[in-house]
């Protein structure tokens, strides 16, 4: 089957609300210096300037996350890709409000960035309330497929940290399904508490609190890179 490492496509929007003019010169004039280089091998110097741990966010929506977790750990260096426009606007806020040097942003893919770290680069790859695809006919589109969960595995050091959170039920069946199958993770999970609980460093967004608004369960899952 057909998934994100081979499709190549992006779906759904990339814009939302057209941007205010404070939000588009900050696009124009701080994003520029933040952003991923478009070309060539990536690794801590080329994108940090000297070497340093790596963390990498898979869509990393409005950017509370992402910029949680930098501050949290500010000699790691973070990598965020996002290819909603407003998101990114959203993440320069963060950055900019909180004095964060120590993250790098992608619009776009984030796959493309990911293929072009070292193998066994990064620290933690996070994976937080992806689109779930619901209907059977776009589970090819799910992040969570064989295709970038190998290139997930080759790009985290032994030892590293994949996390993926969902307030899906669908997701959340299709994950533990497809997760079980692998032998390269260990989920992290005593009882049903260890993945009912959000870890302490682990920063809450916004889609997580309108999930619980909305009554909706949410799921943590923390998987080691054996």
């Amino acid at each position: 089957m057909n998934d994100p490492t081979s499709i190549r496509r992006l779906y759904g929007r990339r814009q939302g609300h057209k941007l205010r003019q404070g939000q588009a010169a900050l696009v124009e004039e701080m994003l520029p210096q933040l952003s991923v280089p478009d070309e060539g091998p990536l690794d801590a110097a080329a994108l940090f300037g000297g070497d340093r741990p790596l963390e990498f966010e898979i869509g990393f929506g409005g950017g509370e996350h992402l910029a949680g977790q930098a501050a949290m750990r500010p000699g790691h260096g973070f990598i965020g890709c996002e290819p909603f426009l407003n998101g990114v606007v959203g993440a320069l806020n963060h950055i900019r409000d909180e004095g964060l040097d120590n993250v790098r942003l992608h619009m776009g893919d984030a796959l493309e960035v990911l293929e072009r770290l070292p193998d066994a680069s990064l620290e933690r790859v996070y994976l937080l309330h992806p689109d779930p695809w619901p209907k059977a006919r776009h589970a090819k589109r799910r992040m969570v497929n064989d295709g970038p969960l190998d290139v997930i595995a080759a790009k985290l050091k032994p030892g590293g940290e994949f996390r993926l959170g969902t307030d899906d039920p669908t997701y959340c069946r299709w994950s533990m399904m497809v997760m079980r199958g692998r032998r390269d993770f260990d989920w992290q999970v005593e009882s049903a508490r260890d993945f009912l609980t959000r870890p302490a460093d682990w920063p809450e967004t916004r889609y997580e609190r309108k999930a619980r608004r909305q009554g909706h369960e949410v799921w943590y899952f923390r998987y080691l890179r054996l």
